[in-house]
């Protein structure tokens, strides 16, 4: 099976979180979900090389690289993705080279959207977080 290895950012901006929906994909799974962006790292870059090279190409936005939140691992039934995935912040809006449509929603809304199948650990996880954030207060 097919392995790939890919970043993906979840960008902050004054407590939301930018979501981008993919374009249309011959791969029913993936075709039109919401995802977090990103893209496959390149030989020779590191993981913070590829998602900051990644979001200037695909979202024309200068992103600053934060912590990394995690790692998923996700069988597809093509391929074997693991996504790194690290947090950050901008100041830009996306202008949309790749995706239909973007979105800057609270950590609650994040459910309400179709999220491709290997972004939902990240969606759970940014979820956990949000309630443990409002029980702490």
């Amino acid at each position: 099976m097919k392995q790939i290895s890919v970043v993906a950012a979840v960008i902050e901006k004054e407590g939301k979180i930018l979501c981008v929906q993919r374009g249309p994909s011959s791969l029913e799974y993936i075709s039109r979900k919401w995802e977090f962006p990103g893209g496959k790292i390149e030989a020779n870059e590191t993981e913070q090389e590829t998602i900051v090279r990644e979001i200037r190409e695909e979202l024309h936005m200068d992103f600053v690289v934060g912590e990394k939140l995690m790692v998923v691992e996700h069988r597809y039934p093509d391929f074997h993705l693991t996504m790194h995935t690290y947090r950050g912040t901008s100041n830009d809006e996306p202008q949309l080279t790749e995706h239909l449509a973007y979105r800057w929603l609270d950590p609650a809304a994040l459910p309400s959207l179709d999220w491709a199948e290997a972004d939902v650990p990240i969606v759970d996880e940014l979820m956990n977080e949000h309630v443990s954030t409002l029980t702490v207060k």
